[in-house]
């Protein structure tokens, strides 16, 4: 189920508070991560002092040993000496481990969002159940081809289907938090005079249910719509592959002089395109009915 975010949260911090959900949780219930303390300047090692200060005299001791006989020693320790060099100006330079802006900067960004978000424990099993419904009807929609090439109206799509989710998980989350109250004054027992007052309220909770599983199952055959669409467009895309090999069968067949009787098979794979590609416009079609449907 993950993270619910809000539509109008930037994509980048929507992203970050989906990819966190765990430390989000944590936060939820108090944690409070380090503060970001400015990093320090490294700091250098004795050993990496002493390395920078005789850097000259090594260097002008290896030139000497390069102008005589023993050059190939002097190309080792050359290459020792740089390759040891460059590892203590890689130490110098490291971030101390301390510094953990990752958390504080989810942190931050909960605080200055809350309210925009929902977590999986925001939902009890029943509201969470209705939300995954929600959620796949979505993910068919916005993952299908059809909505990619164009073929439904993937502008708004892309606009309304994220603001359906942000809805019905509002409403879910609400629902949660109200049924948990309700089931805890239950449970506390209840006089008998007072069950006539606590039966409406009950029905109430039934019935906001009930209108929310009416907008995810709208949601559920706008999907099924996309989902035969998507069928019939991929049906579409493998008979038009067929078609353009027919040549090569055609050519086979007359050279083998058995071309008489295929002719049927062929009319029957072109009756087949047309077929399919009635199917994917009246799927396409359908799928706009609904679309309209959820819009009102």
């Amino acid at each position: 189920m993950g993270v619910v975010v809000e539509p109008g949260v930037s994509p980048e911090i929507a992203g970050l508070l989906r990819a966190n959900a765990p430390l989000l949780s944590r936060i939820r219930s108090g944690w409070v991560p380090p503060a970001g303390a400015p990093v320090e300047r490294p700091r250098r090692s004795p050993s990496s002092v002493i390395l920078l200060a005789i850097t000259p005299v090594i260097i002008a001791l290896m030139a000497v040993l390069l102008e005589t006989a023993m050059a190939p020693v002097g190309f080792v320790l050359l290459g020792t000496f740089v390759f040891v060099v460059l590892i203590k100006i890689a130490s110098i330079n490291e971030v101390p481990v301390n510094h953990r802006p990752h958390e504080r900067d989810v942190y931050e960004h909960a605080r200055r969002h809350d309210g925009r978000y929902f977590l999986p424990e925001d939902f009890d099993e029943q509201a969470g159940q209705v939300l995954r419904r929600a959620q796949r009807a979505i993910g068919t929609v916005l993952r299908s081809h059809v909505n990619a090439e164009g073929l439904l109206d993937d502008a708004r799509n892309a606009v309304m289907l994220p603001e359906q989710e942000w809805e019905i998980a509002r409403l879910l989350a609400k629902l949660s938090m109200l049924r948990a109250e309700h089931r805890d004054l239950i449970d506390r027992g209840i006089a008998p005079e007072v069950a006539a007052v606590v039966r409406p309220l009950q029905n109430a909770l039934d019935v906001s249910e009930a209108a929310v599983v009416a907008r995810v199952e709208a949601l559920e055959r706008y999907a099924g719509h996309v989902a035969e669409a998507e069928r019939a467009y991929h049906a579409r895309g493998q008979i038009e592959a067929l078609r353009a090999r027919l040549p090569h069968y055609e050519e086979l067949l007359a050279e083998s002089g058995a071309d008489a009787l295929a002719v049927p098979e062929i009319e029957r794979l072109a009756q087949d395109a047309d077929n399919v590609e009635r199917t994917l416009r009246r799927s396409v079609s359908s799928a706009h009915e609904a679309f309209r449907y959820l819009e009102g």
